[in-house]
């Protein structure tokens, strides 16, 4: 495998940098049914409309709808240490709800005015089904987004980062609100109010066995049973169907296309050569953006 990597790095197939980030002022947010804290529909200053999703910022799924979305809201509950509140699943998963709606009109309310986005329309698809572009937010009062919505512990720090508008490196960004995090934990803030601290490392080792088994069993499986993927277009839970590959590995693909080659993706953190060696067979480089 190590030979098949350093001879597709011979070839020219360096990993390409990403896109410059364009900035579209005097955006405005459109009000829809489906809208949630991190992700939510804005027109830009020309009257073009764009579904946008928020860098290194996660907020608690609003709308729940199939059972992707389900998944996702057990994780979140246990990654706040909320997953028993009221000593039953119905009370739990309601405040998570309810968070959720507080993180959608907290943003409605940092967005009531004009406000600019940098992005560089990179597919920011969950399911693969709606379209959706990644972006930085930076409201009328200079705020970023994100960082405020973190920081009110109505979002978590997770996802997908980049280089920020500013010049900060994706990493540093991460960095950034995952201490803007740790503040809003300390002071109780948004969903931190609620967290049961005995129980958040039970829960959130329950979360990390749980996709363990996942990546086990995915890992053994030897035959894919859908089309080749292309890492440079397929929609996060997409790739969350390939072998050994979970939400955090997913994203970090997102986060560092394109991919020129097979060996591109050693770059990827949590990656390694087994792994590579299992997706080897299940990928598919022929069109790159």
């Amino acid at each position: 495998m190590k030979y098949l990597l350093a001879l597709l790095a011979t070839c020219g197939l360096a990993h390409a940098a990403p896109d410059p980030l364009v900035r579209l002022e005097n955006c405005r947010l459109v009000p829809t049914e489906w809208a949630d804290g991190d992700s939510f529909l804005v027109r830009t200053a020309e009257g073009k409309d764009f579904t946008v999703r928020l860098y290194g910022a996660d907020c608690i799924e609003y709308h729940v709808t199939d059972k992707s979305d389900a998944s996702r809201l057990g994780e979140q509950r246990r990654y706040f240490g909320i997953a028993e509140f009221g000593k039953s699943p119905e009370k739990s998963i309601e405040l998570a709800k309810s968070l959720g709606g507080k993180a959608a009109d907290e943003t409605a309310s940092l967005l009531a005015k004009p406000f600019t986005i940098h992005t560089a329309f990179a597919d920011a698809r969950g399911d693969g089904k709606h379209k959706r572009i990644y972006a930085f937010v930076t409201t009328s009062d200079g705020a970023d987004l994100s960082e405020a919505l973190v920081s009110k512990g109505l979002a978590r720090a997770f996802g997908v980062y980049r280089e920020t508008p500013g010049g900060v490196s994706g990493a540093t960004f991460r960095d950034e609100l995952a201490d803007l995090e740790l503040r809003a934990a300390k002071l109780g803030l948004g969903a931190w109010e609620h967290t049961d601290w005995e129980k958040l490392p039970a829960e959130r080792g329950e979360q990390r066995s749980e996709e363990a088994e996942m990546d086990l069993a995915t890992g053994a499986k030897r035959e894919f049973t859908g089309p080749r993927l292309n890492p440079n277009t397929a929609a996060r839970d997409e790739l969350m169907t390939l072998p050994g590959i979970g939400e955090t590995t997913a994203n970090r693909i997102i986060q560092g296309r394109p991919y020129k080659s097979l060996a591109d993706l050693d770059k990827v953190e949590g990656i390694g050569g087994k792994t590579l060696e299992r997706l080897a067979e299940f990928l598919d480089f022929s069109q790159i953006p």
